[in-house]
């Protein structure tokens, strides 16, 4: 199956199930699920849905298993954006090619249905009847790092420090800690959490692990350069916004070209550390190697 086809089709379960699970648009408070309707139904690569899918089908699951916990991940990635585009964050005017949250309903709004968006992640999370077949104490370990991934010591720390970090010196560990944590962790999450709701062994983990944060790191490097090179047409939100907020950027340290080195390095890396499995890490092969092409 081709690679786009293969995408396709998982963003299609996700979206199904997405609307599903989402209160619509007439139900009180309207205004306040027409927001979270509008930034979950913008567009967007699916990519963590996909993560999450393909660690599933690596380690032998079937993606009907892990697809309410790929919904529940592209909720709280939803919620992240709606708070990163804020004025009080990175106060960008569009997102995925529609005006953000906050310029179409106000700031108000858009805080709210991030937080009810992350809110509805967990309820979803937290429902064991939607994972038939999967141990509970598996499912608890699985909300219990996506919480990890996405709080003070994952996402929502790594935004703090980019914000700190807006305007003073280049310092390339710090940086490297913004990125892992601020969009790392939740894709390692993504990963490990497919993999583990599909019963993943330990070792498989272990690998997984290691190519989400090889991945993660490689696509928030591209996001980058993105920014610099990229369009609005392609990326679907304003470029040369980390520019106009003094953010702490690869290419602002390291240049384009090198950005760009480390992006391949990095990636060199995921698709070794999935060796092990065969055949059957030959989608994670091809994420990969998709995550890099942006770059280029």
């Amino acid at each position: 199956m081709p690679l786009t086809q293969y995408f396709t089709g998982i963003r299609t379960l996700a979206d199904k199930t997405m609307d599903e699970l989402t209160p619509s648009a007439s139900v009180n408070p309207k205004l306040l699920h027409e927001a979270m309707r509008h930034s979950l139904f913008a567009g967007g690569k699916r990519f963590r849905p996909i993560l999450a899918v393909t660690a599933c089908e690596a380690v032998g699951g079937k993606r009907e298993i892990v697809i309410p916990f790929a919904v529940a991940i592209e909720m709280i990635h939803t919620y992240t954006l709606i708070h990163d585009d804020l004025p009080a964050m990175d106060d960008d005017d569009f997102r995925r090619g529609v005006p953000t949250c906050h310029k179409k309903y106000g700031e108000a709004a858009a805080i709210l249905a991030g937080d009810a968006l992350l809110t509805l992640a967990f309820e979803i999370l937290a429902d064991t009847a939607r994972f038939p077949g999967v141990k509970a104490e598996t499912i608890l370990r699985v909300a219990r790092e996506t919480a990890g991934a996405v709080g003070s010591t994952g996402t929502v720390g790594g935004q703090m420090v980019d914000i700190e970090m807006a305007g003073k010196e280049p310092d390339m560990a710090t940086l490297e800690y913004i990125h892992t944590h601020k969009t790392g962790k939740l894709i390692v999450a993504s990963i490990r959490g497919g993999a583990a709701l599909a019963g993943a062994e330990e070792d498989q983990l272990s690998a997984l692990t290691e190519y989400g944060r090889s991945i993660g790191l490689a696509f928030q490097i591209v996001d980058d350069l993105l920014d610099v090179e990229g369009s609005r047409e392609k990326t679907g939100k304003t470029p040369g916004s980390d520019l106009k907020n003094k953010k702490l950027t690869y290419p602002s340290i390291m240049g384009v070209e090198e950005s760009r080195k480390l992006a391949v390095k990095l990636t060199d890396r995921a698709i070794k550390s999935v060796e092990m499995f065969g055949e059957s890490s030959s989608r994670l092969r091809d994420l990969a190697e998709y995550v890099i092409a942006r770059a280029f």
